[in-house]
């Protein structure tokens, strides 16, 4: 139960359970509580419309076409008529007007209906329009007795709000809650909306006033208003969930211990002049400026690493490590698949051959007699670099000094997974956080934007951009031959199924039907085929990837368990079935398996001829650009913020009005007004502030914003 600091005694009406409301049985505030959790006038106050109507705006019935979406219209009522029985039961009735005939449809909520409606009265009805065998119609629309409104020439914007079958069963439909809203408004006053922005801001960014906001964009006084009200709202939003983000970064660097690294010592010099196996781009070095800056600071450091594939994130990490290390500390780094982290540890082991440093690796396939002397190791201080996937974070890896955490593919761990790290040493561990899965700028500073953010944007000199094509089923013959033209110079080949479930019996049928296909156009000895998906045991996939790690398979047939973790400089063509199954995400993860080596490669997407638009829209996408941070921008805008791996869960995305997508610019506002004010006055003690002090002081417990005093 959160503990209310400062908050005055006129505003705790909006606190009032939703049934002290007139309007408001006991029935119906149940039924509020379940189905829209609005339990308080507050939660009704910030139950917004889903659109307004013009009440003095009647369509004709006969104007009304496919191109119709939501429409108004008005006619009487010729006919009431109950159709099937039980679960099929709907209620039909006629609206005619002086240009023609619309259908209405009830599924639900029927015996209320049809005790509400008369035939031979005039009705007035919104809803969104289809048509039914070329006829119009509407399924449970809004309607209520028609009474023409005086001609006055001023337009009236009604309130239509989402509610539920079980609700409009009880009366509450979408425009029922207007008046609901409207006995809202006056029992409530500005004093009870309390403005939480300092005026200065107001003024700025020309804001209306918050109370205002809520009145206009309920009851908008005409179209103007209701977008100044949106406009308030929206930059509300995303103000309060960048302050409560900036402020637990800025908590962090004022109050959090660190490790200092004071120095860039001889294991960094030595592999960085001697052993350094190619040139590091300038983004590269920029990265690690921004490391070596926090690391030297005295603070913790908690950044963020973004990189496309391929663009050297994990040599940013390695030589992260070795100034780690240099400074007598221990590092970490955690990988989400056994394959991923064994790659890791060959890459690393043989790079730093010549560096003396002792370096192991920890997996959940790891024996208890290979365990025993890690673990040892780790706890005498003995072993400096420890490798593995989340058997690191186990209560019996114990460690003498850690002082860097890396966590690659960090959007695969939960957040208590990656807090565990921090408490493997009495002062937490600098912390680097990778993710080859580019974040669009919008989503990263408000999903990730309590950790330092860093970008490597440019790819290492010599990696030759992918060729995407992409090709109907009836192409596979020439794509098979293609293969063998590549496979007749040395290269070997990705074929990847989609598997949806790995529990799927279709799916994995249509895998093992593949892979039979493939055995056909290439038959052994003179090909050799290795096979990976998630059902095989643990031993017997990692024995079929090194097989064609190591080239002695020539095409590796799987699922997206190779999405991560396989790095063949040879392998030169990824060819990816149904590729209209898979998110544009994940086919630029997959089409990023080659390209890792000298050679020119390539990248087919195979589609049946059928296609959605969507479909074609990421195929294109996918067939236009290598560019990921692009290809990840029109991700979020494809499928929204909810769907990008990583952030279902994120409470900064919860907003009711704005958007990441549509309101980029506004967001950018707000955070830099969040900033400039955090910078100036951290504690909020200046005058101005005080408004802004007295609402964050009231969310206290609700947010992360226990800081502020």
């Amino acid at each position: 139960m959160c503990k209310v600091i400062f908050i005055s005694s006129t505003s705790n009406i909006l606190s009032s359970p939703i049934e002290y409301l007139t309007g408001v049985s006991a029935i119906r505030g149940d039924l509020l509580r379940k189905e829209l959790s609005i339990f308080t006038f507050r939660d009704l106050l910030e139950h917004y419309p889903l659109r307004h109507i013009d009440k003095t705006k009647v369509e004709k019935i006969g104007s009304l076409s496919y191109n119709s979406d939501y429409v108004q219209v008005a006619g009487k009522l010729l006919d009431m008529q109950m159709h099937g029985e039980r679960r099929s039961k709907r209620l039909i009735v006629h609206l005619q007007d002086n240009t023609g005939i619309i259908e209405l449809v009830w599924f639900q909520g029927i015996n209320w209906i049809e005790k509400l409606l008369q035939v031979g009265h005039v009705y007035l009805v919104f809803g969104k329009v289809s048509f039914f065998m070329g006829k119009p119609q509407i399924s449970h629309p809004e309607i209520e007795v028609y009474t023409p409104l005086n001609a006055t020439g001023k337009s009236f914007l009604e309130p239509i709000y989402s509610s539920t079958e079980k609700l409009k069963s009880k009366g509450l439909n979408g425009k029922a809650f207007g008046k609901l809203t409207q006995e809202l408004f006056k029992k409530i006053t500005e004093k009870d909306v309390p403005e939480n922005l300092p005026a200065s801001l107001l003024l700025q960014y020309k804001l209306i006033n918050r109370f205002d906001a809520f009145q206009q964009i309920h009851m908008p006084a005409n179209e103007n208003n209701y977008h100044q009200a949106i406009r308030r709202l929206k930059f509300e939003e995303f103000f309060f969930a960048q302050f409560s983000i900036q402020l637990i970064k800025i908590s962090r660097h004022h109050f959090s211990k660190g490790l200092p690294f004071e120095k860039v010592g001889p294991l960094f010099n030595q592999f960085y002049e001697n052993d350094l196996p190619f040139q590091l781009t300038n983004a590269q070095k920029n990265v690690i400026r921004e490391i070596r800056k926090d690391t030297a600071s005295g603070k913790q450091m908690n950044r963020l690493l973004q990189g496309d594939v391929g663009s050297g994130k994990t040599m940013v990490a390695l030589l992260s490590i070795l100034i780690a290390i240099d400074n007598g500390y221990q590092a970490v780094l955690m990988a989400p698949t056994e394959i991923l982290a064994q790659q890791h540890y060959n890459t690393i082991a043989h790079q730093l051959k010549n560096i003396s440093v002792n370096i192991q690796l920890l997996t959940g396939s790891s024996t208890a007699k290979m365990r025993k002397p890690i673990l040892e190791g780790c706890e005498q201080g003995t072993v400096d670099i420890l490798i593995g996937t989340h058997a690191i974070i186990e209560d019996k890896v114990v460690f003498k000094q850690l002082g860097f955490a890396v966590v690659d593919e960090q959007h695969k761990f939960g957040v208590a997974q990656r807090a565990k790290l921090w408490k493997k040493n009495l002062i937490p561990p600098h912390v680097l956080v990778m993710t080859a899965t580019p974040i669009p700028r919008t989503l990263a500073l408000t999903v990730y934007g309590d950790l330092d953010y860093s970008v490597i944007d440019e790819l290492p000199p010599g990696r030759k951009p992918i060729t995407t094509t992409h090709r109907y089923e009836n192409a596979r013959p020439q794509t098979m031959d293609f293969i063998k033209e590549q496979l007749s110079l040395g290269r070997q080949a990705y074929i990847i199924y989609p598997l949806i479930e790995e529990s799927s019996k279709l799916d994995y049928e249509n895998l093992m039907k593949g892979y039979e296909e493939v055995k056909s156009f290439f038959p052994e000895p003179k090909y050799w085929i290795s096979m990976v998906h998630g059902k095989q045991p643990a031993n017997q996939k990692e024995a079929n990837m090194q097989r064609f790690v190591n080239a002695d398979t020539h095409i590796l047939v799987g699922t997206t368990v190779i999405e991560v973790g396989v790095n063949v400089p040879n392998a030169s063509v990824m060819v990816i079935e149904s590729a209209e199954k898979f998110g544009l995400s994940q086919l630029h993860q997959l089409r990023g398996r080659v390209g890792r080596g000298a050679d020119k490669s390539y990248c087919i997407l195979l589609t049946g001829q059928k296609l959605s638009a969507d479909a074609r829209e990421r195929l294109k996408i996918m067939v236009s650009t290598n560019d990921g941070f692009k290809i990840a921008e029109k991700d979020l805008e494809i499928r929204g913020p909810g769907e990008i791996e990583g952030t279902r869960q994120s409470g900064a995305l919860q907003f009711k009005l704005a958007s990441i997508v549509d309101d980029k610019p506004m967001l950018e506002v707000a955070r830099n007004a969040v900033a400039q004010i955090l910078e100036n006055d951290y504690e909020l003690k200046n005058e101005e502030n005080q408004s802004l002090k007295s609402y964050i002081q009231s969310q206290r417990g609700k947010t992360g914003w226990s800081k502020i005093a």
